[in-house]
Formats: structure tokens, C-alpha cells, sequence
């Protein structure tokens, strides 16, 4: 009984958490695990796997297949060549800007509000938060298809306390990234979903850009304008999908942490870690299947890649199966290279969330 009222008070503490930094979003998502605690007693179901060789997965043996394997996931995305561009910048850069949701972050020195500019008018806002006192790295922090970054505060402020820099970013046409209105050859559409990206896909274009362009720019002008000693990626559900990719790509990120961001396919038998269109698009894991971006963005000098999941997330990627995967990804990368690649369980949390359990183990991860 005692349990219930406690719960029962949490429900309206996420309800006015939730309106308080205006994403209904997060009263949505974290309602329905508070129903789940108080009224499901029975244990989540892990998602049923039948492949029992994940290892015949990662056709990659040796450097030269993991800088293929790169290459022609760049010249994918960017169409521009196998590397990724670094003459690419922020349209817009707001130095010291005013927002009162951040007014209570400890540590803060100053935000500073980057502009993507993208084909067909897609846009990506970016914060960079800059502490008082520094250790001179920095994170970059991608929030999920539930909103807007500003749903990442407590992350933010974890790790502003630890002394970080965060440049944090939402996902496309979320938060306070536009929804153009775009014509494309079934029409004029109103893009309020990723699922419309399909619509834009041509033989010059893929809109997975909208995914990583921000972050490429972002970095190309932080190194221009910073001395950064290290660069980090957090993402929480499709964020952790973002980092996890990205990363893979970019060896300019060191130390990379997804949370409940998703599975290899064999592992997605449930509709809802099927995932959206950006996650599932064939042509685009026909070059490299997760497995093999799981160990891209490992492997290197001083580079980690590490998977955290929620085992009883209401939202996706629940259970506790995930290391059915691990032995293999270790194994390929002592083969190869130096890298690193560890995966963690989180039992105790009911929420689609980055918790304290994972806060904890991030911050070791980083100072290890």
C-alpha cells in the first residue's frame, strides 16, 4: 500500500515536471511506466530471438574493411565522396542567448544557439552549454523522438556539474526544429515525421543527412573556434540511435553511450523496436547492419562504444537479452584494432529514460 501512495505521488510529480518545461511529451511517455509499476506486477517479456550466430552478421575483418565500410556510409548520407565534409558550418551562431528553461543549470557559464540550414528549409537548432569551469571536453547530447532536448536537462546539468561542455540537439522536426512545408512528387506535404522522409529520397539526396549533418557541422565549428581535448556522444532512445551511427562514421568522437537506442534486426521481432523509417531503411543497412556499426564506433585508439538498456523500459528495447551480441562485437575488435565495447543492464528503473544507475556508469565510463 505503502508503495502505490509513493507511486501515486511520482505520477503527479512527472505530470507537473512535464508541464513545467512544456513537453507533454514527457508526462505521456513516463505515465505509462508508472502504470505498468502500479498496477502490471508480472515481468516484462524479453522479444523472441531465433538467430543463434549473430557473428556471420559483420562482414568486417580488418582495417581496410571498416574504412570501405565508412566511406560508402558517408558518400550515402552526403553524397559528396567518402569523407565526411569539413568545410560544412553552422548558418547562424547566437552567442549568450536567454532561455529560462536553463536559468537553474549549476555550472553554467553561458548558452550559445546554433542553426543548421538544410535542403527543402529543414533546420536543426543546436544549444551549446558552456561551463564556468571546464575540463576542456565536451558532450554532445541527442534527445529521442519524445521532444525537444530540453527533456535531456537533468543529463545536461549532470554532466555541466562535472565540468563537460554540451552542445545538445533534438531530433529532425522536433523541439525547436522546424516542419516545413514541402512539395515533393505526391504533393505538398507538411513534414511532422520522420515516416515523410521517404518522400525525399532520391539518387542525389537521402535524408538520413538530416540526422547527421547537424552534428558534423556543429563539430566542424567547434573545432574551428574551441580547443576541445575530446569530443563525447550521449543519446537516449532515438538520440542513442543518432550517436550510435554517427560515431560509427566519425572518429572524431571518442567515448560514445546509447541508451535504449536500439537493436541489431534479428533482435526487433516486436512492433515497437521495429522503429521509424530513418532506423529500417533498407538500402542504408545494406552497406553496414548494426552489428557492424556497434563495432565501427568501438573500435580505435582511446575510443568507446557502450549500450545501456532499461529492462523494464516501457517504451522499447525492454528485457535483458542484449548480451547475446556482446562476446561477438569483443572478439572482432581484438581482432582488428585497440576499441572497446561493453553493454549494461539497468533493472531498476520503470521509465524510457537516462536514469542515476546510468548517469553513474557513464561518468565512470568517461573517467576510466
Amino acid at each position: 500500500m505503502v508503495r502505490k501512495i509513493i507511486l501515486i505521488a511520482s505520477f503527479f510529480i512527472v505530470m507537473l515536471s512535464g508541464i513545467a518545461i512544456g513537453e507533454t511529451e514527457y508526462f505521456e511517455e513516463n505515465f505509462k511506466a508508472l502504470f505498468f509499476d502500479l498496477f502490471i506486477t508480472k515481468e516484462l517479456e524479453n522479444p523472441p530471438i531465433f538467430e543463434e550466430n549473430p557473428s556471420k552478421f559483420i562482414d568486417i575483418s580488418n582495417e581496410n574493411d571498416v574504412k570501405q565500410k565508412r566511406a560508402e556510409a558517408i558518400n550515402h548520407i552526403w553524397k559528396m565522396g567518402n569523407d565526411i565534409p569539413k568545410t560544412n558550418f553552422p548558418e547562424l551562431i547566437e552567442k549568450n542567448i536567454d532561455d529560462n528553461r536553463f536559468d537553474d543549470i549549476a555550472n553554467l557559464q553561458q548558452i550559445d544557439k546554433l542553426t543548421i540550414d538544410m535542403k527543402y528549409d529543414v533546420n536543426s537548432i543546436a544549444y551549446h552549454f558552456i561551463p564556468i569551469e571546464s575540463n576542456n571536453k565536451i558532450i554532445i547530447y541527442v534527445q529521442g523522438h519524445d521532444g525537444g532536448f530540453v527533456l535531456g536537462k537533468k543529463t545536461i546539468e549532470y554532466f555541466l556539474r562535472e565540468g563537460y561542455s554540451i552542445i545538445s540537439f533534438s531530433m529532425p522536426l522536433i523541439g525547436m526544429n522546424n516542419q516545413p512545408i514541402i512539395e515533393t512528387e505526391v504533393g505538398k506535404i507538411k513534414f511532422s515525421s520522420h515516416k515523410y522522409f521517404e518522400f525525399l529520397e532520391a539518387e542525389n539526396f537521402s535524408s538520413l543527412i538530416y540526422f547527421f549533418e547537424p552534428i558534423n557541422s556543429s563539430l566542424n565549428y567547434l573545432e574551428k573556434n574551441f580547443d576541445y581535448a575530446e569530443y563525447n556522444a550521449i543519446g537516449i532512445s532515438g538520440g542513442g540511435w543518432t550517436v550510435t551511427l554517427y560515431s560509427a562514421i566519425d572518429e572524431r568522437i571518442s567515448n560514445t553511450f546509447s541508451i535504449a537506442g536500439g537493436v541489431p534486426f534479428f533482435m526487433r521481432s516486436l512492433d515497437k523496436n521495429f522503429g521509424d523509417y530513418e532506423q529500417r531503411f533498407n538500402e542504408f543497412y545494406q552497406i553496414s547492419n548494426y552489428l557492424e556499426f556497434y563495432l565501427m564506433a568501438s573500435l580505435g585508439d582511446d575510443r568507446k562504444y557502450v549500450q545501456i538498456f532499461n529492462k523494464f523500459d516501457p517504451c522499447c528495447f525492454s528485457g535483458d537479452q542484449f548480451y547475446i551480441y556482446e562476446d561477438d562485437i569483443k572478439n572482432k575488435i581484438s581482432t582488428i584494432d585497440e576499441g572497446y565495447f561493453t553493454i549494461y543492464v539497468d533493472e531498476k528503473t520503470r521509465l524510457h529514460e537516462i536514469s542515476d544507475f546510468s548517469l553513474d556508469k557513464i561518468n565512470t565510463e568517461l573517467k576510466n
